[in-house]
């Protein structure tokens, strides 16, 4: 399978979604919008990942590649292509589908369960995942579910956190998440942890739940492989 990804900032890479890639022979191609790298045709890809990013969908006058990339978005998933976003990326894809992303009355930083909804539990793809588990979200703002879409997760501090429209899947979630990449966000975004609040853990905190890391990763390897076994070329 041919997947090219798009990275938002320097420290928000794929994480264990790129080992999953060489381990099962996939190759990976990047553009890292923030060096204005020029975006590719959907012909040159199977597979769009869009990963995440401090940045709103909704600030194109500051970032001004966010509206080409909506638009190959929405080209890829108009070609049938699979489009998985995390976090940022999940909020693009409900963007260009019609879903109104907007602020979350809270901001939901840490180690917080997340459960699947009873669509979720049903279907072939987010049934894989088990009804409650506990990934690393870090995120201000939130999507309304698009038009024909399915909500699939949900928790606490957020009402929606994962859909699927055909073979475009949204995760506001980060199974993803490495130890250097949890370090990464701390250092880069520790201006997100001030003032706490009811779903924003401290930093020390975070970092405590590192332990995690090999388990939330095994989530997504399965996740992944069912997306290949089920949508893959």
């Amino acid at each position: 399978m041919r997947i090219h990804t798009l990275q938002h900032v320097p420290f928000e890479g794929t994480g264990s979604i790129g080992d999953w890639a060489e381990e099962r022979g996939h190759t990976v191609s990047w553009t890292r919008l923030f060096s204005g790298e020029g975006l590719p045709d959907p012909g040159e890809f199977d597979g769009l990942i869009v990963m995440g990013g401090p940045m709103n969908v909704y600030e194109e006058e500051r970032y001004p590649w966010l509206a080409p990339e909506k638009v190959l978005i929405r080209r890829a998933i108009d070609e049938g292509k699979v489009v998985l976003g995390i976090c940022l990326g999940a909020q693009l894809i409900a963007d260009v589908l019609g879903g109104r992303v907007r602020k979350n009355e809270d901001r939901e930083i840490g180690w917080h369960p997340v459960n699947l909804t009873s669509e979720g539990s049903k279907s072939d793809l987010f049934g894989l995942l088990p009804e409650e588990f506990f990934p690393l979200s870090w995120h201000g703002d939130t999507f309304d579910i698009p038009p024909g879409a399915v909500r699939m997760a949900e928790s606490g501090g957020c009402a929606n956190q994962a859909f699927q429209l055909g073979r475009a899947i949204g995760l506001q979630f980060h199974l993803e998440a490495t130890a250097e990449g949890i370090r990464s966000l701390i250092r880069y975004c520790s201006d997100e942890l001030a003032g706490g609040g009811r779903f924003v853990q401290a930093a020390e905190e975070i970092l405590a739940g590192l332990e995690t890391i090999p388990e939330i990763n095994g989530l997504m390897d399965r996740f992944l492989d069912g997306v290949e076994r089920l949508y893959g070329p």
